[in-house]
Order: structure tokens, then sequence, then C-alpha cells
């Protein structure tokens, strides 16, 4: 709804790459010089705006002739670093016709992930928006490896909301947001226009349909609307095709909103519960579950599995033994350290270690319940 935007201060837009490069991998002029009225409209409203891009690559292959599919990891690096000029060239000579400043942010899934340098990544984005800049972010594809990429650009859009406090931040997508069904095969399938709560059935609509919403798919927006709503941001799924997409929203609502948690949690919880590529996990019994469910840390009495291989102060998930997630956190021993003490009691945990340590696998301050 209109009233989300209106009470937002601080909006992230992400734009995809159809949206803004058209099938012969051209850029779309028009589309962007009336995307810019969009910001210039926003920005007098006294609204900050960051931008958060897709387009690099494809700009790349345009410029080079050659086909996006079938490339390697090496060589999208290498033309991303070609795209990455056209990209912002083309940004520039757009905004500058509206005498509006920009400026490029590239961020790999590692300065996201930690949080010193999550923190310097929010420090930068708000010192160039007091200065009346919009920051253009995208992922940085010529460093990052398949191993430390985002992989879409929702998920890091949210990523970016969440660490600088955004208040809103719009899914320019090829669709109108969320239906119940696929609307080429049900003609009475519904748009979905408001979700509180990601359950399970929004979740199977997400999966159900996942062909139709193409190559990011509806998921990793669903995974996105998720980190939004415990940072205490509105998001919304738009179609983006729209001339004027920003204010078509305003006027029709014709898009899915995605309502924040009604209790906010802080900016260090919301960084961990906004994590999106954990190092491993553990499986606890149910009367660890139920600790936690009431605000108590993790101890290793509760702890009955280890998955993975992780380190001290990782990123980590927390399940119950039906395989479900109850909660994450940042573990406060390595995988090795845990699979000795698992099942302890606190009190053995210096004599089986041989060193003193923490009394929890997770402490209540780092851990946040799902």
């Amino acid at each position: 709804m209109a009233v989300y935007i209106d009470k937002s201060k601080k909006i992230v837009i992400k734009v995809g790459s159809s949206i803004l490069i058209d099938k012969k991998g051209k850029p779309k002029k028009i589309w962007l010089r009336e995307f810019v009225k969009d910001i210039k409209f926003l920005i007098k409203k006294k609204k900050k705006v960051v931008i958060v891009s897709s387009g690099a690559i494809a700009l790349g292959c345009e410029f080079l002739n050659i086909n996006k599919k079938g490339l390697k990891v090496d060589k999208s690096q290498a033309v991303a670093s070609i795209g990455q000029i056209e990209l912002m060239d083309f940004y520039k000579k757009t905004f500058d016709k509206s005498k509006i400043k920009i400026s490029q942010i590239l961020l790999t899934l590692e300065d996201t992930e930690q949080r010193r340098r999550s923190l310097n990544a929010r420090r930068t984005i708000d010192n160039l928006l007091a200065m009346g800049i919009i920051p253009i972010v995208n992922e940085n594809d010529t460093t990052a490896t398949t191993e430390i990429k985002y992989g879409d650009n929702d998920r890091l859009a949210s990523r970016v909301s969440q660490i600088i406090g955004a208040d809103c931040l719009i899914l320019l997508s090829d669709v109108d947001g969320l239906y119940n069904d696929n609307p080429k095969k049900n003609k009475k399938t519904k748009l979905i226009k408001i979700v509180k709560e990601i359950d399970e059935n929004i979740k199977n609509y997400a999966t159900k349909i996942k062909s139709f919403y193409g190559s990011g798919g509806m998921t990793t927006k669903i995974e996105a609307a998720k980190i939004c709503q415990f940072a205490g941001c509105y998001m919304a799924i738009a179609n983006g095709n729209y001339i004027n997409p920003i204010k078509k929203i305003i006027k029709n609502n014709n898009c899915t909103w995605f309502l924040p948690k009604v209790s906010k949690l802080d900016a260090r919880k919301q960084w961990i519960m906004g994590s999106i590529a954990p190092k491993g996990e553990v499986i606890i019994d149910r009367g660890a579950v139920n600790a936690i469910k009431s605000g108590k840390s993790l101890l290793p009495a509760g702890v009955k599995k280890i998955n993975g291989a992780f380190e001290k102060g990782d990123h980590i998930l927390v399940k119950d033994q039906d395989n479900l997630e109850c909660a994450r956190g940042l573990s406060s021993f390595s995988s090795i350290e845990i699979e000795k003490i698992k099942g302890s009691h606190s009190s053995k945990i210096k004599s089986i270690l041989g060193y003193s340590s923490r009394e929890e696998i997770i402490h209540k301050d780092d851990l946040v319940k799902v």
C-alpha cells in the first residue's frame, strides 16, 4: 500500500536484469529515464534511496558480443568487470540529466556475513545518503566465487536493507507479485496482496509455481522477505516492467506486501537472522528447544548431533530432531569442540577439552529464535 512507502524514510529498490536490459542485451534507456523520475519524486518527499542493481554480466556480454549462456565462473568474472563500467556509465549518464549524483558499491557475500565488514558497509552507505548521493549496489562478480556468491540480488537487497536499517524494500520483478497458483495455467488464481506471516502455505505457493517466476524464482524472494520481516522492514514484490513503476505501485498497489514482525530485533540479532550462508548446524533435543523458546542459551547437554565444519564465531543453524529450524546464532565453539562436549554438562567442558571456555554452545545474546 502507498502508506508503507509514505511512512518509510529509507527505501531500497532492487532492479533486476530483465527490467533494465532488453532481450537483445541492450539497456532500456526510456525505462531508466522514467525510473529516475520516480527516484526524483521520492527524493522530493525526503526519502533516502538505495538501488541494488543487476545487469553487469549481461551488459558485458553485449559489449563483447558473446552469449551469456554457458559462461564459466572465471569467464563471467572477467565479463562482469567490463559490464560494471557499462552499467555505471548507463546509470550515470541518465541520472546526470536530472542532476542526481550516484556512487557505486560492490559487495560480496563475505562483506555482509562478517559483522565488522557489514558495519563498514553501513557507514559508507549512510555517509553517501547524508551527502545526497544515491548508492548503487551490486554483487562483486569479479571476485566472488561460486562458494561465496549471493547468486541473486533479491537476497543481497534484503541483506543491504537489514544492514542499513531500511524501512522498505521494493523488489522490481517481471511479475505483479506472489500468486496462490500459476496464473498461466489457472485463470482463477489470485494475487496475494498482504503477507503477515511466512507460513507453510506461502512457502508452498513459492515452490509450486517456481517455473513461472524465472531464474531468481519466488523462493529467493520469500527468503528475502523473511530477512526483512525480522529487520522491521516492509517488502514489496512488484512488476518493474511498467514505466514509472514506483508511482504505479503507489497509485494502484498491484503488488504483494510483506509486513514486518511486530517485535523488531535489535541490530545485532537482525544481522544474525539475516545470514545467507550458515557454516553448519546443530541438532538439539526437545528440552533444549523449549529452553530456547523461553529465551535461554543453548547448552552442550541439549546437543545431539553436528552437521558441517565450522569455527568459533561462525553462523550456524539450530534444528530440532525433526530437522526443523528453530533458531540460528553464533557458535561459541568449533564443530570439532562441540563434537567432544555434546550431551555433557557445562561443568565438564574444561575437563573434556583441557582448557577453560564458555558454558554455552550459543549464548542467548547471540541466539535468535525462528
